[in-house]
């Protein structure tokens, strides 16, 4: 059994205490190490080597986007999932910019947050569809949104034909399969262009590529 080693990252010591014995239950993960403060950070994952951090974004000191920025930019990062409460944070989405493989929301039952990090530890996005609507529109609704277009189709247009397809159906949320069985492609054959547009494009995940996508079609 493959072991997910986590370190959560929250102010609050009761939402720790909370997580860490609601992810007790599960056999598959193991909580390394806790932190208070963003800053608290990079010293974790160097001392502990983490496969995901789950990380608050509202923190005194430093927060959970300049963290996950910050985390993110280094080689060998670990997967980040950031917890929000939705109503009142607007910075999930330009958490997911600085390279967060996806959101959870406070009150998500514990299953689900077990699920999730299941689910980004392999490399994969957490992402509800009508949530990210509503974040798109919340943050990208502000000034800039025609400049933030451009750049994106800019971007996109240093890809070939057939990659700008992958990213657009991943923009769109298919999986690789899905993708694989739309574009014809052999399942191989769509993971290496997904890892060629992260390259080409100097994004770090999935969750990059789609946000990019809906910056140009926006």
């Amino acid at each position: 059994m493959v072991v997910i080693r986590v370190l959560l990252v929250d102010d609050d010591a009761i939402v720790r205490a909370g997580l860490r014995l609601m992810l007790g239950g599960a056999p598959d993960i193991e909580i390394v190490a806790e932190a208070a403060d963003g800053a608290e950070v990079p010293a974790l994952v160097d001392r502990h080597g983490p496969d995901l951090v789950l990380m608050d974004i509202r923190m005194p000191g430093v927060d959970g986007l300049t963290a996950t920025r910050t985390l993110r930019a280094r080689p060998g990062a670990p997967e980040v999932l950031v917890l929000t409460t939705f109503h009142t944070d607007a910075h999930v989405l330009r958490a997911l910019r600085a390279g967060a493989a996806g959101f959870l929301l406070k009150d998500t039952p514990p299953q689900d947050i077990v699920t999730a990090i299941r689910t980004v530890a392999t490399g994969d996005p957490v992402l509800s569809p009508a949530v990210t609507r509503r974040l798109i529109e919340q943050v990208t609704g502000d000034g800039g949104q025609g400049d933030r277009a451009a750049t994106a189709r800019a971007r996109l247009a240093l890809l070939g034909e057939r990659e700008r397809d992958v990213a657009r159906a991943v923009g769109h949320g298919r999986s690789n399969a899905e993708i694989a069985r739309e574009l014809h492609l052999a399942l191989p054959t769509v993971k290496a262009h997904v890892s060629r547009i992260l390259t080409r494009l100097d994004l770090n995940n999935r969750v990059q590529i789609a946000l990019l996508v809906h910056d140009a079609e926006g």
